[in-house]
């Protein structure tokens, strides 16, 4: 899996590539928890890229939206492929984050 991260009017989006899963969790983790030790609020994570997510992936986004909500910051989701999606509607997840269509619809959330 790859990280590619952007800055857009202070919101930083992480573009993911590939797999998220209990192989590649770690470096997404190492990654989007940087971006929050750096001061940044407002992430949008891209999955316009991803091909599969596990359970490993959806931890991640739980412990980082948990953090970010301390500072009062939060976590936008964007371009899901619709079975990744469902990953999320399974898991409960759907209620936890925003998840809009495009990178200007999550730009959009802040």
């Amino acid at each position: 899996m790859e990280v590619v991260e952007k800055k857009q009017n202070g919101i930083c989006i992480l573009g993911l590539l590939g797999r998220l899963d209990s192989n590649t969790s770690p470096e997404f983790e190492k990654k989007i928890f940087e971006v929050i030790e750096d001061g940044t609020k407002s992430v949008i994570v891209d999955f316009e890229s991803l091909d599969y997510i596990s359970s490993a992936g959806l931890r991640v986004l739980l412990k980082a939206t948990k953090e970010l909500k301390r500072s009062d910051g939060k976590i936008v989701l964007c371009s899901m492929k619709e079975y990744i999606k469902e990953v999320f509607e399974i898991a409960g997840f759907v209620s936890l984050f925003p998840i809009v269509s495009s990178v200007g619809d999550a730009v959009e959330e802040f």
